[in-house]
């Protein structure tokens, strides 16, 4: 009976991350999974109790309504989140979905937006690129796009809200959906920082970084890898002691924070944050350990050219380490397996799942791999591995399942 080993490899999308299973698509570079770091919260968000949850929700890339402020907000009362971009980014058009109303007396829409960027600091240095009135949509989908009169690059951004579509009362609870942002971003140099041990509640994670592989553990027994690309790590973790998977998207701040989200077992991303651990802190999980890749492990950090099949070089790390773990696997067969998110049309993304997984057999043979043990197939969308409705979800469905088999 044949044995079926599964090892599967994030496929991303380079310059700056880009949604590549579409063609002529703009890349949303207001988002967390394209490297848009939450940092300050302003205004009266203490006070109507905002948190960085929220402002997390505002990049996720999920355009569902939902709902900002915990205690009702007056007319006046004002919500600013402010993000680090990972490069010099200069926006030209910004775009809120679904603006809808909530059939409450007590619940509404932000009406007032303002907008503005700075190269400076996260605290100063502020111009403001533009500031607008929203309106409801007549269809659930609907897109406002506004765009930028006088672009200028910057390096952060600040979103304020504030007031209501319908406010019947002097005090109402204020929704938002989704701030996308498009124009133009400089390359994102590769983190370095996702080496080390951070602690918050309910997180426990250590993690070492070699190159763009990291390997790491987490709560009490479970284990992870994955890649860095940019300032993003995506990872997959297993429990030693359960096999229940947990998916990463982490990032950790200039203040050393462990910020990113989180899926356990399918369920919907969650927050997770966490502090930098101070020296000597134990960890009751298994410290991580040097990158060793094989049949059955899993890794990411395949990166290609935007709706293309070309392998970028920073693929170089995950390709070695692919290479060297499959020489083990001395007499298998080797089924090298695409897989996309959910963009575009099943045949698109079939199509370009196939390209992508014969970029990946051509690489190996070209190390001098055997080309008769491998085999190159595509899945396009049909079999994800986490929810395709927010970014997170969508850039861990972006993959490649390598099958081994013992004949």
């Amino acid at each position: 009976m044949s044995r079926w080993i599964r090892l599967a490899l994030l496929l991303l999308c380079c310059p700056a991350f880009a949604q590549d299973e579409v063609t002529n698509t703009e890349t949303d570079f207001l988002n967390f999974a394209n490297g848009a770091l939450p940092v300050a919260l302003g205004g009266d968000a203490e006070a109507l109790r905002v948190g960085q949850e929220h402002a997390l929700e505002v990049v996720d890339g999920n355009p569902a309504p939902f709902l900002v402020t915990r205690k009702p907000a007056g007319a006046d009362q004002r919500v600013s989140f402010t993000y680090q971009l990972p490069a010099l980014t200069t926006f030209t058009r910004f775009g809120i979905p679904n603006i809808g109303e909530t059939p409450s007396p007590s619940q509404t829409f932000f009406r007032h937006f303002n907008i503005s960027v700075s190269r400076e600091s996260p605290g100063a240095g502020f111009v403001q690129l533009l500031s607008g009135e929203l309106e409801t949509h007549a269809d659930k989908d609907d897109v406002s796009y506004f765009d930028v009169p006088d672009p200028v690059p910057a390096l952060w951004l600040r979103l304020e809200l504030h007031g209501g579509i319908d406010m019947q009362r002097e005090k109402s609870f204020l929704e938002f959906s989704e701030l996308q942002g498009f124009g133009e971003q400089e390359r994102v140099p590769m983190s370095e920082r996702f080496t080390g041990k951070w602690k918050g509640r309910g997180v426990h994670i250590a993690l070492n970084q070699e190159g763009t592989m990291v390997t790491g553990c987490y709560d009490q027994t479970g284990k992870l890898s994955g890649a860095v690309t940019g300032n993003i790590l995506r990872a997959r973790g297993v429990g030693l002691d359960d096999g229940v998977v947990s998916l990463f998207l982490l990032m950790v701040a200039d203040n050393g924070e462990l910020q990113g989200v989180r899926s356990t077992n399918g369920a919907p991303f969650r927050l997770n944050l966490a502090q930098e651990a101070p020296a000597g802190t134990e960890f009751s999980c298994v410290e991580p350990e040097t990158t060793e890749l094989g049949c059955g492990d899993i890794i990411y950090g395949i990166q290609f050219a935007f709706d293309s099949a070309e392998i970028l070089p920073q693929s170089r790390d995950a390709l070695d380490a692919l290479y060297n773990g499959l020489s083990n696997a001395t007499g298998m067969l080797i089924e090298i397996e695409g897989h996309t998110s959910s963009e575009g049309s099943d045949a698109y993304n079939q199509s370009l799942s196939e390209r992508r997984a014969r970029s990946v057999v051509a690489d190996l043979v070209a190390r001098g791999f055997d080309a008769q043990r491998l085999v190159p197939s595509g899945k396009g969308e049909s079999m994800p591995v986490a929810d395709n409705g927010d970014e997170a979800g969508r850039a861990l469905n972006r993959r490649v399942e390598v099958h081994c088999q013992i004949p």
